[in-house]
């Protein structure tokens, strides 16, 4: 019977119940963090490999390049080439970097503000700028935009990509410059941007000339399943639909090997990455090709790639399902929330009954487990229904997994029911 079916005393013994069973929960002094989705170190440990790459005297790549030395803005050819297979880019437009593909989106903001992109009439930073942020999302991106005051429209993002009537009309305002996507297993919601809707936004018409799609896929190698997800060809479907300079796509290594030392990618049209390189060479000389040399030996060919993520899969997965088992068997009955079962990826987006999440939140915390903040999955961190909490199972151990999903959910039904009887 859900929450609303029961009778006032009913309600009022199941609030009794979850009080009960939330001073239990205090009582037994948590310290459990589900704040950021990080590798665990069991998953770390598949690459300790890389810690003696590339080795004495191996320090050359195909081509001959000392990878010790200066030069080589555009990375070392041989990474390049495993990872334009995986992304489904040519290599010839694919950049590689240093660990953090959330430094080269930072710099490609800066960059256009302070200079422009191609086809643009000049620095954005001399305009109004707007960005659309399909919601539930990743608060990073929204935390660039907020930091260089780039005001952010939320879009509702559903199972198959963003609202695109919503986008249509926003895009006819000349201020709106540009759309953040996590399009394969999206933070936090786990959505699947489909071709059919990818195909539609690279076909926008935009008052902006220079409106520019951030493609972020950090998670499109991140599968959960046996069926993984095929990677999209947006800079082929953007060049046919007469906009190819409209996608800029980043990714990285970082939940591949190290999260701390891994490699970023940047690709796009042949222009925008002539104009990316044109500025990353007044910042560097170039990146740590060491590393990525490193990465090469140890990843050796898609293949390669694909067998390390099968073997990522079979740590976190588990984690994952006793997420969605114990939310199911602990709030299913009461339909006070619900909840992804996402096919990749790294978290589980949470959505409470309305008017709870920030309270959820302030009673884990009490309790000794850690939450993201409510609302951190929205433009601004406003939450306009506060019921949204991301869950990020990834990095506790599979038990303490559990001991934060079942306190988790202790302090959704208390929450709930508070409100209930308060109203």
């Amino acid at each position: 019977m859900t929450l609303t079916e029961l009778e006032p005393d009913a309600l009022t013994q199941l609030l009794a119940d979850q009080q009960a069973a939330y001073a239990e929960l205090k009582a037994r002094g948590l310290k459990l963090d589900l704040t950021r989705g990080k590798p665990s170190a069991e998953q770390l440990d598949l690459s300790n490999a890389l810690l003696t790459l590339p080795g004495d005297g191996e320090f050359r790549d195909s081509s001959g390049t000392d990878c010790r030395n200066y030069g080589g803005i555009e990375g070392v050819a041989d990474l390049r080439a495993i990872f334009g297979e995986l992304l489904g880019v040519p290599v010839d437009q694919l950049i590689a970097g240093d660990n953090a593909s959330l430094a080269i989106m930072h710099d490609v903001i800066v960059f256009a503000l302070l200079k422009g992109v191609p086809g643009a009439a000049g620095p954005w930073a001399g305009e109004k700028i707007k960005f659309i942020c399909p919601v539930p999302g990743y608060d990073r991106h929204f935390s660039i935009c907020q930091q260089y005051g780039i005001e952010m429209i939320n879009v509702d993002l559903g199972d198959e990509g963003p609202d695109l009537d919503q986008i249509r009309e926003l895009v006819k305002d000349p201020a709106v410059k540009g759309i953040w996507t996590v399009p394969t297993y999206a933070n936090p919601s786990g959505s699947i941007y489909t071709e059919e809707i990818t195909r539609q936004l690279v076909s926008l018409e935009t008052a902006a000339p220079d409106f520019r799609i951030f493609w972020d896929n950090a998670y499109a190698l991140h599968h959960l399943t046996e069926t993984e997800t095929p990677v999209l060809d947006v800079l082929g479907l953007a060049e046919a639909a007469g906009h190819p300079d409209r996608v800029l796509i980043f990714a990285s290594t970082s939940k591949i090997t190290f999260a701390g030392a891994g490699v970023s990618f940047f690709a796009s049209s042949p222009a925008n990455v002539a104009w990316y390189l044109g500025l990353l060479g007044k910042r560097t000389i170039g990146p740590n090709k060491i590393n990525q040399l490193a990465h090469a030996r140890y990843l050796g060919s898609a293949a390669g790639v694909r067998a390390l993520m099968a073997q990522h899969r079979a740590i976190i997965a588990p984690k994952f399902d006793r997420v969605e088992q114990i939310l199911a068997d602990r709030l299913g009955a009461y339909g006070v929330a619900s909840w992804t079962e996402p096919q990749g990826g790294y978290f589980v987006s949470l959505d409470v009954t309305d008017g709870t999440a920030s309270r959820v939140v302030q009673l884990a915390k009490e309790a000794g487990i850690v939450m993201t903040g409510a609302g951190s999955a929205f433009p601004y961190g406003k939450d306009p229904r506060d019921r949204n909490i991301r869950i990020a199972p990834t990095f506790p151990t599979p038990e303490d997994v559990e001991l934060a999903i079942d306190g988790l959910a202790t302090c959704v039904l208390l929450a709930a029911a508070e409100q209930r009887l308060a109203g």
